[in-house]
């Protein structure tokens, strides 16, 4: 009597629903966009600190409420766990700063702070101090090929304030890369 073992074809077939996969919101999303990259605005932090400080005060009220010698779930923990989550909340609320600056006003900043016409530059948002305040990390090429100076400048996302300024020439190397570059005719080569 011959037997067939079934079980690798059933564990080779998807199951509905078990093809899960994260994916970004889609204001998140920049790899789908087309236009303006609009960054999301740091007071979506307070939404979050609301809810974490509902739901401290919600434990606490079972803390206080609940009898510990009922139930052995209400405890001590659970009103460290409810000053904690309100804590947290308190966080939240105050690191969620509305970000005024968007990174066209940054870059408008970090250009007069340099001095020299801007070529390529780059944005970055990062957060400083323990209050998490936003502020725009640029760094800047001068408009020259290949670019002789460069900078970095860093503008408050609150208020637009230069907060930090460095300019230097361009330690960078090209001339790798340019032997490698196809060469343009020159006028006299045309005659």
């Amino acid at each position: 009597m011959e037997t067939t073992d079934d079980t690798d074809d059933v564990l080779d077939e998807p199951v509905p629903g078990d093809d899960y996969v994260d994916e970004l919101p889609d204001d998140l999303n920049a790899a789908d966009f087309v236009g303006p990259y609009l960054f999301p605005n740091n007071s979506k932090r307070r939404i979050p600190g609301v809810l974490y400080i509902l739901i401290g005060a919600g434990v606490l009220a079972v803390w206080f409420f609940g009898d510990p010698e009922t139930s052995p779930l209400v405890n001590g923990g659970l009103a460290l766990a409810a000053l904690g989550l309100i804590l947290l909340g308190l966080y939240h609320l105050q690191a969620g700063w509305n970000l005024a600056v968007d990174e066209q006003d940054a870059l408008v900043e970090a250009t007069k702070a340099v001095g020299f016409p801007v070529g390529h530059a780059s944005a970055q948002m990062a957060w400083r101090g323990l209050r998490s305040r936003p502020t725009w990390r640029i760094l800047l090429y001068s408009n020259e090929s290949p670019p002789k100076t460069r900078g970095f400048v860093m503008v408050d996302g609150i208020d637009a304030e230069v907060i930090t300024t460095l300019v230097e020439d361009n330690p960078e190397d090209w001339a790798a890369l340019e032997s490698s570059l196809p060469q343009e005719p020159s006028e006299s080569s045309e005659a």
